[in-house]
């Protein structure tokens, strides 16, 4: 058993570092866009540098879930998986380790991440 916690805050001393809203609609929200059948195939276009250029993606999209932060995600792997939450100007990240099945783990990182976000700023 193991669990990794991880916050992730703006740093007030780089102004040009993004913010936690930034990044967390870079990571999460290209997602949530409609997919081309394309992508929906595994090819993705992305921009990068602005060059447009075609990937190869094998790993399933993050799970939205709802009733904790502002937004959360589950992240899936294959360790088990990570809950991202967005709350307060912040990124938690929570990854609970085990045998146990992904709900359990979902569950119990959901109630870590509550107490996490309690003590919060």
């Amino acid at each position: 058993m193991s669990v990794s916690l991880a916050v992730i805050e703006h740093n007030p001393q780089d102004a040009s570092a993004p913010d936690a809203k930034s990044y967390w609609t870079e990571s999460f929200h290209r997602f949530s866009v409609d997919e081309s059948d394309e992508e929906k195939s595994g090819e993705k276009k992305e921009k990068l540098g602005g060059v447009e250029r075609e990937e190869k993606e094998k790993r399933v999209p993050p799970k939205r879930l709802d009733g904790i932060g502002d937004e959360a995600y589950w992240s899936a792997n294959r360790f088990g998986g990570a809950l991202y939450v967005l709350a307060k100007d912040a990124i938690v990240r929570i990854s609970v380790g085990g045998s146990d099945n992904e709900q359990t783990k979902i569950d119990k990182s959901k109630a870590l991440a509550l107490k996490a976000l309690e003590r919060l700023p």
